[in-house]
């Protein structure tokens, strides 16, 4: 009886062990699911097209850019702010910059503020979409073409929002194995 009883518990245990960890293994693909859908924590939208419909009113928006702790490159918005008439698309520009002797590799993490503007934020195209990768000395445009869905005006908090800050922060990533051997070609050739 009381190896039974110890049996079960141990069945309970390892059952509540699977369990857990299987959530904690799904929590992060389900909390970015979450925000993509819902727009929190200033996860935008992506399109293939512009809005349909454009509003007379204008919500400005701002350009914030900066980058990860050790990330050697210049970062920085070429414009500081723009304004635009809700649902009319918006075509802004980063420059990036890199002043080492080495190609490095970045890409972009984003969010846009407040968290309520979010999912209503919405890009058509995004530099931020793809790694970049910038040879020594070279220094890039990057565009961003984006919209903010009409819908807005209809959204319980997010009808009261005037300004929205995208921002981005270019993190150094791994050297792609294509880029590193053409760098390396490059470099052999000019010696």
């Amino acid at each position: 009886m009381a190896l039974q009883k110890q049996q079960k518990t141990a069945l309970m245990t390892v059952g509540v062990i699977v369990v857990m960890g299987s959530l904690a293994w799904a929590a992060i693909p389900l909390y970015n699911l979450f925000c993509r859908v819902t727009g929190y924590g200033g996860t935008t939208a992506a399109a293939d097209a512009g809005s349909d419909v454009v509003l007379q009113d204008t919500v400005k928006i701002r350009f914030d850019a900066s980058l990860e702790r050790g990330m050697p490159w210049e970062f920085k918005p070429v414009e500081r702010e723009m304004e635009l008439k809700i649902g009319e698309t918006g075509l802004a520009f980063y420059e990036a910059y890199n002043p080492t002797d080495h190609p490095i590799a970045g890409t972009a993490s984003y969010n846009v503020a407040p968290f309520s503007a979010g999912s209503y934020f919405t890009k058509i195209d995004c530099f931020c979409f793809k790694m970049q990768v910038l040879q020594p000395g070279e220094r890039v445009e990057m565009p961003v073409t984006f919209y903010v869905d009409p819908e807005i005006v209809e959204g319980r908090e997010a009808k009261f929002v005037h300004t929205i800050t995208l921002s981005y922060t270019f993190h150094e990533t791994d050297m792609p194995e294509a880029a590193a051997a053409l760098s390396t070609e490059s470099t052999v050739s000019v010696n």
